[in-house]
């Protein structure tokens, strides 16, 4: 390699880096300056003395207050709840469809995956009034819900229904471009030892797509966990709302202690950081590793 072709790289490399440390830095202004405000003794001190300078006091008031008015314990219970059994639906239901739709050559295995793909572009605020129609029309028992309105709406069947069936498509998706690379003489293979359809898909692709399930489930779990839309429009009581709300809680009608919110923020921020860190590794891999095969 010749001095210049070597100097032009040197120049990509920095050009990149600084480019990467400044896109770094412009995402990390706001949340220094929320948790920064969060210790804020008094919003008079962020209006005096500006956000970015030094609280004069440093106190832990603003979480245990936002702990205690904006119910946190209980919307983080509603929220997982929720989140929790849609994230396994999701998973399970759009494995299932990238394994028929990639491991089976039939009629109509291309046109499923491209609906299920197509689905992903449809913005879920345009039919979000025909939805709510339809859940408040629809029968639901009242002992499988917290409200006694003997239909769907208001209840967290209705938001983990909604999510199962805008993020499935986003994930068969994902999932049968990761299976693609995986070679079908596995499942030849396991079919003349007697392998059932069933058994090839449970005992061989599911443990093979473990990187692929890693990455999807740290978004998942961050999309669904920081939902508020279908939570606040379908779930009208608010004991029944997700921990999104917790923050619309602390608004006040004529005044907001922005401190108060910015700590509100932080502890709700808390288990997506969490899973993000648990699942690290996975999650990079999972993004990674089906682009370096096939």
């Amino acid at each position: 390699m010749s001095t210049n072709e070597v100097g032009l790289s040197r120049g990509r490399k920095l050009t990149l880096t600084a480019l990467l440390t400044f896109i770094a830095i412009v995402w990390i202004i706001p949340m220094a300056m929320a948790l920064l405000s969060s210790f804020r003794y008094f919003e008079a001190d962020t209006l005096q003395n500006g956000p970015f300078s030094w609280p004069e006091t440093l106190t832990l008031d603003n979480y245990r207050e936002a702990w205690r008015v904006g119910e946190i314990p209980r919307h983080f219970w509603n929220t997982m709840f929720i989140t929790i059994p849609a994230l396994l639906l999701i998973l399970l239901l759009s494995s299932m469809l990238a394994f028929a739709c990639t491991r089976f050559s039939w009629k109509f295995n291309v046109f499923f995956l491209v609906l299920f793909t197509a689905g992903n572009l449809m913005p879920q605020q345009v039919i979000f009034q025909p939805l709510f129609q339809i859940f408040k029309k629809t029968p639901w028992p009242d002992f499988l819900s917290d409200t006694n309105t003997g239909y769907l709406l208001g209840t967290k069947v209705a938001v983990i229904l909604i999510h199962v069936a805008f993020q499935t498509g986003f994930c068969t998706f994902v999932l049968s471009n990761y299976m693609k690379t995986i070679p079908k003489e596995l499942g030849e293979a396991a079919m003349v030892d007697g392998a059932s359809v069933w058994r090839q898909y449970w005992q061989i692709i599911l443990p093979l797509c473990r990187p692929a399930f890693a990455a999807l489930a740290t978004l998942e779990f961050t999309w669904l966990y920081n939902d508020f839309f279908w939570g606040n429009v379908l779930l009208q009581q608010g004991d029944q709302k997700p921990i999104t709300s917790s923050i619309s809680v602390l608004n006040g009608q004529y005044a907001s202690d922005y401190n108060l919110i910015a700590a509100a923020s932080m502890m709700i921020a808390l288990p997506t950081l969490a899973v993000y860190l648990a699942l690290q590794k996975q999650f990079i891999s999972g993004l990674t590793l089906g682009a370096n095969k096939g």
